[in-house]
């Protein structure tokens, strides 16, 4: 049987979250626009890189600093092996959410997030490249940010919880309720601490309208978005996606649009489902989103010496 290891709870932020140790809230101004989030830093303050990490729709920041289990939090985990990692509330959530009840389109929450990612890492790590973690409906906006951004500032871009096809109707998209929609969202319950759905509660958040809308339309979108992508890229598939097409189909499908990634990477997470990053699973895939930022690190590495 799993034991659930004792931890002891921090003060929660202003949003009523529990914080692990070491982790706390943060403010960036977007150009004007206030971002909430959470964010973590290695004790020596020396990061190897930034990790940047986008929620998903009808979730928050905390997504990333789940507090069912210690092994859960990417925030902690991160900081722990030397990286800083930002969790922003994306626009239309947290502090923004009264700014923009209906959200932000897809484009121009794009661009909300790389005047945070510009604002945090000009004064938290200057000289540390960024990679963009996207879960659900935050991994489009990842793509979206990605899309034509200099290859010497972002070191790549990894994603959950996303392809190009749903595998469900569209009008299930920012239900509340409704029969087989805890599956869509969970899978099997086994897969996630016991404690998951009572600590989780802070995490959850209204789906913006704009976000409802746009899920749709990825497909047509994403044709767009995809192939402006010019930095290495990771598709994680948890073995219980139900929202997403993942066969072997669609993925090719996917991967096709990503023409100018230098390196496109898919992986399959077994005994997950799709809210990947609070499952047993969790510390198993963010140990792999630290070992691709450190392929990405490589790579980068290896392309600034070819070209000088």
């Amino acid at each position: 049987m799993v034991q659930v290891a004792a931890r002891i709870p921090a003060a929660p932020d202003v949003h009523g979250r529990q914080l692990s140790p070491g982790v706390r809230p943060v403010s960036v101004d977007a150009d004007g626009v206030t971002l909430s989030g959470l964010m973590s830093e290695p004790a020596d303050g020396c990061a190897r890189a930034v990790i940047v990490a986008l929620h998903g729709g009808g979730m928050n920041a905390g997504y990333f600093d789940g507090q069912a289990h210690p092994d859960v939090s990417l925030l902690a985990l991160g900081a722990r092996l030397g990286y800083t990692v930002l969790a922003l509330d994306r626009p239309g959530y947290g502090a923004s959410a009264g700014r923009f009840p209906r959200g932000q389109r897809l484009t121009a929450q794009a661009a909300t997030v790389r005047a945070a990612i510009a604002a945090f890492t000009a004064r938290h790590a200057p000289s540390a490249g960024t990679l963009l973690l996207g879960h659900s409906f935050g991994a489009k906006v990842a793509f979206a940010a990605a899309a034509d951004w200099s290859v010497r500032e972002l070191l790549g871009v990894d994603v959950s919880g996303c392809g190009r096809r749903l595998a469900v109707n569209p009008g299930l998209v920012g239900c509340e309720a409704g029969v087989g929609l805890r599956r869509l969202n969970w899978g099997p319950l086994g897969s996630y601490p016991v404690q998951t759905f009572q600590v989780s509660q802070p995490v959850v958040a209204p789906m913006p309208a704009h976000e409802v809308g746009t899920v749709a339309g990825w497909t047509r979108l994403s044709a767009v978005i995809l192939p402006r992508v010019r930095v290495p890229v990771r598709l994680t598939f948890a073995e219980h996606e139900a929202w997403w097409r993942h066969d072997d189909e669609a993925i090719a499908d996917l991967t096709a649009r990503l023409s100018a990634a230098p390196r496109v990477v898919v992986d399959r997470l077994p005994h997950a489902g799709h809210n990947i990053s609070l499952g047993w699973t969790a510390r198993a895939y963010h140990l792999k989103v630290l070992a691709f930022a450190e392929e990405c690190l490589a790579y980068a590495r290896h392309t600034a010496l070819r070209e000088s």
